[in-house]
């Protein structure tokens, strides 16, 4: 069977113009996995209330970090897709869980190129309900209705394969290493506090009291935030950063539901309140950097910290396109292909 693969970030509006934000915000926040209420619910907080003020809102912002070429996050993922096809002799596609790059789209190309079984290969490290489960959700609805013939697998979290915190300490340490700072933030994207335990497998470990998330259990394929404190903590390791020098918080929350905490931006605005005058900050919940991290934390980030006192905010970029990285999942992708092979065979 003819193999192929499709890469798979977030997406983005197609223009920073308030009508395509507001459209493509219509179709994130209306997905039952990013806004987990009753569709009644959901139609009324998100038509009813958040698009007929936020659009513009966001569009301001995107304007702020739009590139010539378009939008930060499809350059980059465009540009990595380009440099994992060079170490392939095997189609690799890219699409979008919303916006115009479709996942029906990506699929159909592969299918024109006569692909017959796909790796999907969502390009989040870390599993969480609104990223890699509505990904992989909306796949097998489409594979169902227009696919039936195609057979397609998900390359599930890579958060703590030894390979990816090889490429992502080294990326951080190549930042740190002539920088003086204080203090390193691990910045995750946060999600509602429910999420992680819908998420719960065993329907009883997540208990988010702080013993959970190190506790060994079976929950943790699943838990979000199990997986993103377990990121910081290889890192740490493999950097050998000193206890105390380094956290981790969570940002981008939504709405007045408990979210995951400590919040980003009240951490940075705590760290500037208590002297601190130089810190760092890095994302690793994105591969790409995107309005999260170029206009959240680039940008408002370094504002809060200056307004409380702080001097040097130093924000560490996504992999991005790097070559490493690039390499690494051309890596797993021949792992498959080959598994997939001698499964076959035998």
């Amino acid at each position: 069977m003819k193999k192929g693969v499709l890469l798979v970030n977030l997406g983005s509006p197609d223009s920073t113009d308030p009508k395509d934000v507001k459209k493509y915000l219509d179709e994130f926040l209306m997905d039952p996995r990013v806004i987990d209420v009753p569709r009644w619910a959901r139609i009324l907080l998100v038509r009813g209330i958040i698009l007929n003020t936020r659009p513009k809102k966001s569009a301001e912002a995107y304007s702020k970090i739009w590139w010539e070429e378009g939008s930060p996050l499809i350059v980059i993922s465009e540009r990595l897709k380009e440099k994992v096809q060079q170490h392939l002799n095997i189609p690799v596609g890219l699409a979008m869980r919303y916006g115009s790059m479709t996942l029906k789209k990506g699929l159909q190309a592969l299918v024109d190129q006569g692909v017959e079984e796909v790796l999907t290969i969502p390009l989040y490290p870390q599993f969480a309900m609104a990223t890699t489960e509505t990904i992989d959700v909306k796949v097998a609805e489409l594979q169902k209705e227009f696919f039936p013939d195609l057979k397609i697998e998900s390359l599930p979290a890579f958060y703590h394969r030894d390979d990816y915190i090889e490429v992502l300490s080294k990326s951080i340490g190549e930042q740190l290493k002539d920088l003086d700072y204080e203090h390193l933030l691990f910045s995750y994207h946060g999600v509602p506090e429910r999420h992680i335990k819908k998420s719960d497998i065993t329907q009883s470990h997540c208990k988010i009291d702080g013993s959970c998330c190190v506790t060994a259990s079976k929950a943790h394929q699943y838990c979000y935030r199990h997986q993103c404190l377990d990121t910081t903590r290889r890192v740490a390791e493999k950097l050998q950063l000193k206890e105390g020098t380094y956290s981790s918080s969570f940002q981008s929350r939504l709405g007045f539901d408990p979210w995951l905490q400590p919040y980003t931006d009240r951490t940075i605005e705590r760290f500037g309140k208590e002297g601190m005058k130089k810190m760092a900050i890095v994302t690793p919940a994105f591969v790409s950097d995107c309005l999260e991290t170029l206009e959240e934390i680039a940008m408002e980030g370094e504002e809060i910290f200056h307004e409380v006192g702080g001097k040097e905010f130093t924000t560490i970029p996504c992999l991005n396109d790097r070559d490493d990285f690039a390499q690494l999942l051309a890596n797993w992708i021949e792992e498959w292909r080959i598994v997939t092979v001698e499964t076959a065979i035998a």
